[in-house]
């Protein structure tokens, strides 16, 4: 029977909410790591994770930031902070689940993912990106261990560009998938639901 509940986790000194999802039979569990300007009602992260449930992959939509937080817009972009935070969620969830964990990561989420990911090298099974940022885990990439996806829109050259010096960085199994005809939200018709089969495949594959 899936279970539903909103969770209050303490990390690095703040209280953050999220919406954990566990279903029947789940062997894993990702954790999503918002972008810049999003949140854990975000519509498209939440889609990708009802993908996940239905593959019988447990999800965490977390706040990474407070709402007071939210207002100071240099915050979201704060990668250190933000990947600080995903550590102590993290820990969390390794004492309150069984699950293997991976972490799916949008815009500079994804850096603060990757980044997360390189401080929990043991414990991190997979990530996943999507229109991610992962240039921005700067010296961290090299020290990624979990195989790593990074998805981008085909219509969103600079970000194709920035994912491939960061593919380059990367020493971990990995992959570049580029989504035909998708922008940097992918929010043409078809260009989600590819992103939500394709990360599916790779979380049953590595978790």
């Amino acid at each position: 029977m899936e279970k539903k509940h909103q969770v209050q986790i303490k990390s690095a000194g703040v209280e953050l909410t999220g919406d954990l999802c566990i279903p029947e039979g789940a062997s894993g569990l990702v954790l999503f790591a918002h972008g810049s300007g999003s949140s854990r009602l975000s519509p498209r992260n939440r889609y990708v994770a009802n993908v996940l449930q239905d593959n019988a992959i447990a999800t965490l939509l977390i706040d990474l930031l407070t709402p007071n937080e939210e207002i100071e817009k240099d915050l979201r972009f704060d990668i250190s902070l933000l990947a600080e935070r995903l550590v102590g969620i993290t820990d969390w969830l390794e004492k309150n689940t069984s699950l293997t964990i991976g972490y799916f990561g949008a815009s500079t989420g994804a850096a603060a993912a990757l980044v997360a990911a390189a401080k929990k090298r043991e414990k991190i099974r997979a990530i996943v990106s999507r229109g991610g940022r992962p240039d921005l885990a700067g010296s961290h990439l090299a020290k990624v261990t979990a195989p790593t996806l990074l998805i981008v829109g085909g219509e969103d050259p600079i970000v194709i560009s920035l994912n491939e010096e960061a593919l380059g960085l990367l020493t971990c199994p990995k992959q570049l998938v580029i989504v035909p005809g998708a922008s940097h939200l992918f929010e043409e018709s078809g260009t989600l639901e590819d992103v939500a089969r394709i990360a599916s495949r790779w979380f049953k594959d590595h978790l």
